[in-house]
């Protein structure tokens, strides 16, 4: 995220910017639907709805959270590094159409829809390791309480002006630790939590539909290009456009890393790989793509493909159901872009700052340490707690029956794929008057 700063009184709105930061909003907005399609081509057919409303409720109730009291904690003056609060930002009452964003170019309605997507975006993240068993009721609660709990006060922590990791340095250009590791360490503090799915390890739980996982991938692709050129707040600098850009680098070299890695390991380039692959990338390039240059972003994007490849496994072998692989991508797709950038950051794009290779010494990744492994521990033991707090108080699991059967009934009455008519049923089969049936009998004869 852009940097806090102060400039001259007589700063104007500018309208390309303005326009520029708009679309970029829309462009995340989208992400969230896309994330939906992504984890519900990922799940068996009948969690599919299921795992498309744990997405889609987080747009609702993360909205209204940000306008009453969300956005004033992030962003508001900040209270011991820890948190903001700032009453005009309280229900938006305090906010003119005409006032800037802390001295830049856009108006603060802008910054805080922006900001909003972000919101949404990143408990939506969790449910994909959360497929199959969870009460939809108890999952929205738990959006609303973690969002509070976790994500404000971790938001302000890593952008907002005061905020500890924010003046210590720690650099996360778009969300590598406020997004992704916050929301891939809740979802393995919720997980230890809940407990593995009924079949797990036993039953194949294999994506149902391919072609849609690969539509979520592409429209996360393309709204990524929103979520971290944007975060620049503009460009007239320049950095915008490098940022854009080393997202296109980054995510093409996860992806072929990802590729090469299941070839060699498993055998075969498959679809899923590619499109896993393609959001590791993603991932990783969010907190360092400011601060790394094309080639530094190869390298970032191939690491965190090729080591996100290999974390995906790890469920197997310590025993936690993360589902749709949260852990595995995001969780450890952050940490890596994260802590690159005390290697790879070239002193040429958001900052002077230069990582180990660039001749800056270690200085950077040890402030990038500091910032990656408490919004981990943090997110983890939060999340945890909220966790067991509601399995213990309404419950967090779905009844056995319920998830065997399935969830999309149990939890909406209804299914996501009707196939009482496929293939022509009794009830599409028409029988054809005599005559018409003694002609063409006659027909087929001759």
């Amino acid at each position: 995220m852009a940097p806090a700063i102060t400039l001259a009184a007589e700063t104007e709105l500018s309208a390309a910017n303005t326009g520029f930061m708009l679309i970029c909003s829309a462009l995340v907005m989208l992400m969230t639907p896309g994330l939906a399609f992504f984890y519900g081509g990922m799940v068996r057919v009948k969690s599919t709805l299921n795992m498309l409303m744990m997405s889609f409720i987080s747009l609702g109730i993360v909205t209204i959270l940000w306008v009453l009291y969300g956005f004033s904690m992030a962003f508001g003056t900040d209270s011991g590094s820890i948190i903001g609060w700032s009453s005009d930002y309280v229900g938006f009452t305090g906010i003119g159409t005409a006032d800037l964003w802390d001295g830049y170019t856009i108006p603060i309605y802008v910054f805080a829809v922006f900001q909003l997507m972000f919101a949404i975006i990143t408990p939506a993240l969790i449910s994909g390791a959360l497929a199959d068993r969870v009460k939809f009721t108890a999952w929205a609660l738990f959006v609303a309480l973690w969002a509070t709990v976790v994500y404000f006060p971790v938001a302000h922590w890593v952008w907002g002006s005061g905020g500890w990791a924010f003046e210590l340095g720690v650099i996360d250009f778009a969300g590598g630790t406020a997004v992704h590791i916050n929301a891939g360490a809740a979802a393995l503090g919720v997980i230890l939590v809940i407990g593995k799915r009924i079949g797990f390890k036993k039953d194949p739980m294999r994506p149902h539909s391919l072609p849609l996982v690969m539509l979520g991938a592409a429209l996360l692709w393309f709204g990524w290009f929103g979520f971290n050129a944007g975060s620049w707040l503009g460009n007239d600098d320049g950095v915008g456009a490098l940022m854009f850009v080393n997202t296109q680098i980054a995510t093409a070299a996860a992806m072929l890393a990802w590729l090469i890695y299941e070839k060699l390991r498993h055998g075969a380039f498959t679809t899923l790989g590619a499109a896993s692959g393609a959001v590791a990338g993603l991932v990783a390039i969010t907190p360092a793509g400011g601060a790394v240059d094309p080639l530094g972003a190869i390298a970032v994007g191939a690491i965190a493909g090729l080591l996100c490849a290999m974390a995906v496994g790890l469920k197997y072998k310590f025993g936690y159901d993360d589902s749709l692989d949260v852990v595995g991508v995001h969780l450890v797709g952050g940490v890596v872009g994260s802590l690159l950038i005390g290697f790879f950051a070239s002193g040429k794009g958001q900052s002077e700052v230069q990582g180990l290779f660039y001749g800056g010494g270690l200085d950077q990744f040890w402030k990038q340490c500091a910032g990656v492994f408490a919004v981990l521990a943090y997110s983890l033991v939060a999340s945890a707690v909220l966790a067991f707090l509601l399995d213990k108080t309404i419950g967090m699991r779905v009844s056995e029956d319920d998830e065997v059967a399935g969830i999309d009934q149990a939890e909406h009455a209804e299914t996501a794929y009707d196939f009482s008519g496929a293939g022509g049923g009794a009830s599409r089969t028409v029988t054809a008057p005599a005559p018409v049936a003694e002609a063409a009998s006659k027909k087929v004869d001759a």
